[in-house]
């Protein structure tokens, strides 16, 4: 699944082709891909046509579209969303959910989903800040990012520290992929628990997240497979850094011990056997 850095890679590209455009048509071709905009497939096209697009926001994984009206429209890529920028006389994708017309004639914008995990919907008033996504933290690389309060949040928790990296509601925006890199750098295994962190520990641990998101965004996100690309189709190449996911029985490049595989939350954690011990003590 998409984390920060593929988002906000998306999120740049969007700024860049839609900010200040009119859209003339919103066209649902798949109902599922607007399913949590409750009105229906002819409310949203209605309440879209000749709105004007004012910048593209993101919170965590979650991206928006704040428009005149002082509307939004929040989107998130789910498992293989894309948000693709076509030119107008383009073939239609074929897993082509929604596409946006402009004003100007333009290249459309389409939403193309393959396993429909992904979604468009309407928030009412959601300019500033949908309420839909209020409840998500702010991400790490957020100017507004509290970096204190998340320290005695992190240190006051009864839980692993990889649990605690991918609880939207703490820290928004680090997935499977980025949290074992920043563990790896840090030098922590996924269960430790985050009540015997000490306040250091969780300060670097949170350079270390900063560092690989910020990484990973100049490097277009990671891309596993055709499913994410930006919006000109593109895909990522953070996955050419990767020190410790997907490296299973592969050398550490710190130390030279085979990375290791365990189950975690019905995913895979990877970790270094050497540099990121188990705590004699679990959660």
């Amino acid at each position: 699944m998409p984390e920060l850095p593929e988002v906000e890679t998306v999120r740049m590209g969007l700024a860049k082709w839609v900010t200040g455009r009119t859209i003339a048509t919103a066209e649902v071709l798949h109902p599922r891909a607007i399913r949590r905009h409750l009105p229906g497939d002819a409310h949203f096209a209605a309440v879209l046509a000749g709105r004007t697009v004012l910048d593209v926001s993101r919170r965590g994984k979650y991206l928006w579209l704040p428009l005149d009206s002082g509307d939004a429209v929040i989107g998130h890529l789910g498992m293989s969303g894309q948000l693709l920028m076509q030119p107008a006389d383009a073939a239609d994708e074929k897993h082509l959910r929604v596409r946006f017309t402009f004003t100007d004639g333009g290249p459309q914008l389409r939403f193309v989903d393959q396993r429909t995990f992904g979604g468009l919907s309407v928030s009412e008033g959601g300019a500033e800040l949908p309420d839909e996504i209020s409840h998500i933290a702010r991400d790490p690389m957020d100017p507004l990012f509290d970096d204190e309060a998340f320290n005695a949040r992190m240190r006051g928790r009864h839980t692993e520290v990889k649990r605690a990296l991918l609880d939207q509601t703490l820290i928004s925006g680090v997935g499977n992929i980025y949290a074992d890199e920043a563990l790896w750098r840090a030098g922590l295994h996924g269960t430790r628990p985050t009540d015997q962190l000490t306040r250091p520990a969780v300060a670097r641990l949170l350079g270390h997240v900063r560092d690989v998101l910020g990484e990973a965004i100049v490097a277009g996100g990671t891309s596993f497979d055709e499913l994410y690309v930006d919006v000109n189709g593109e895909s990522g190449y953070f996955d050419r850094s990767l020190n410790a996911y997907g490296r299973e029985n592969e050398p550490c490049h710190r130390c030279g011990a085979v990375i290791r595989r365990e189950q975690f939350m019905n995913r895979s954690s990877f970790s270094c056997p050497r540099c990121q011990p188990r705590p004699r003590k679990a959660v």
